[in-house]
């Protein structure tokens, strides 16, 4: 699989459009999309939603392939019925999961001759020592957490964030002068078992698989912040099985991290406490975000929500202080998911004491992605009105990325990502 592959390719069996993909652990979502002339928006004509079986997925990962790809058609077809009958072919996929892994990675570079200017083979050096030193980092932490030292790692997504020559941003150092240059690449990598596993599903599926695209990064990159210096943010969002959270700090992506809390743990805890099966229970939890449960069994949800919640908050808290050894935090959390839709979440985020031990400056704002603020993403259907919809709307924003043209810094990542995995 290429990292950043040609989109939309002028041959017999290509079009204008492409699929986002969203396998997540509770439900399948597809979006059928174009791209604009210009390729800068992208407009959904097409929207697919359909549920997963119980024993397919287990915390954001692919556990039973053929099911997957069963419940995948599901959604794909619905969404080209949808689109009126359009077939397409070009896909682009997400992918979740404890094991996946995104930081940003900054090489400080002291150059002996400060008065030559920095030409193209000086530059590609740079670039290839901070992604040596990524990989090392993630592949040491993933075998950690794993328990396996030989683990397989790939890298899915890779950008750079931010480049300053003494001390200085600037955005091409070609042709600059200085003594310390400093260059930070934020990486994203998965386990080979999971990519390949995602590849078999495209493969089953008949899909030409455009990338593989880690969600967070995806939902981080679907607000344009690498056009806005001063935008900082915390992204959650809390799916079926996993909670991804994303940093953003002055338009650049420090990193990802997830844990194995989403919304099947409260829906497993309702069918337990209820003594309903998990069907039953997961009905009950929508009606209760939607406010449609009677008074009576509203408060007996809410009662066994609370203990949980507290639990999903400890993760939280847990992961953003990875986050926090050297800056303060975003105060500004924005929520995405099928899971944050349940008032618990957002009350607990909002008014209890998680955040005293984090260096936050004040209590941060709490609010949820809309779909219109993904502004690239024009949904022509009028169907994408829900917090889960955030991810695949992402997933499509990044395709423009990829189909648009790239900008030198890129292109130069590209190639040296190329050149390490050969």
């Amino acid at each position: 699989m290429k990292l950043f592959p040609s989109l939309f390719k002028k041959d017999k069996t290509s079009t204008d459009h492409a699929i986002a993909l969203d396998i997540g652990t509770e439900i399948v979502k597809a979006l059928i999309f174009r791209i604009s002339r210009d390729k800068e928006k992208g407009i959904v004509v097409g929207v697919g939603r359909s549920p997963q079986q119980l024993g397919d997925m287990r915390s954001g990962a692919v556990t039973d392939i053929s099911g997957v790809v069963s419940t995948c058609q599901k959604a794909i077809s619905e969404a080209e019925k949808m689109a009126g009958g359009l077939s397409v072919q070009q896909a682009i996929i997400g992918i979740a999961g404890e094991l996946v892994k995104g930081s940003t990675i900054t090489i400080h570079y002291e150059r002996l001759k400060p008065e030559v200017k920095i030409d193209l083979a000086e530059l590609k050096n740079i670039v290839q020592k901070v992604q040596k030193k990524a990989f090392d980092k993630v592949r040491a932490e993933i075998s950690w957490e794993s328990g396996w030292s030989e683990i397989d790692v790939r890298l899915i997504n890779a950008a750079i964030v931010d480049v300053k020559i003494d001390g200085y941003r600037v955005t091409n150092p070609l042709g600059f002068q200085g003594k310390d240059v400093s260059i930070s690449v934020f990486n994203a990598y998965a386990p080979l078992i999971h990519l390949g596993a995602l590849q078999t599903i495209a493969s089953d599926l008949g899909l030409d698989l455009l990338s593989i695209a880690a969600e967070p990064y995806a939902i981080a990159r679907c607000f344009g912040m690498e056009d806005q210096t001063e935008f900082s943010a915390i992204f959650m969002d809390v799916g079926g099985g996993t909670t991804d959270i994303a940093i953003v700090r002055s338009g650049g992506l420090e990193g990802i991290k997830m844990f194995a809390l989403g919304g099947r743990v409260f829906t497993k805890r309702i069918s337990q406490e209820l003594g309903v099966s998990f069907k039953e229970a997961e009905e009950m939890k929508i009606k209760y975000s939607k406010k449609k449960l009677p008074a009576s069994k509203s408060q007996k949800v809410a009662k066994i929500l609370e203990k949980d919640c507290q639990i999903w908050l400890s993760g939280v808290e847990l992961a953003l202080g990875e986050f926090s050894k050297i800056e303060l935090l975003p105060t500004r959390i924005l929520l995405c998911g099928g899971g944050s839709k349940l008032p618990e979440i957002q009350k607990a985020l909002k008014e209890s004491d998680w955040m005293k031990s984090l260096p936050f400056t004040r209590r941060p704002s709490v609010n949820f992605i809309k779909p219109q603020d993904v502004s690239n993403i024009i949904d022509e259907t009028k169907t994408l009105n829900d917090p889960q919809d955030i991810t695949p709307m992402g997933l499509a924003n990044l395709a423009l990325d990829l189909a648009g043209e790239e900008k030198l810094l890129a292109k130069i990542l590209r190639k040296v990502v190329q050149m390490m995995q050969t």
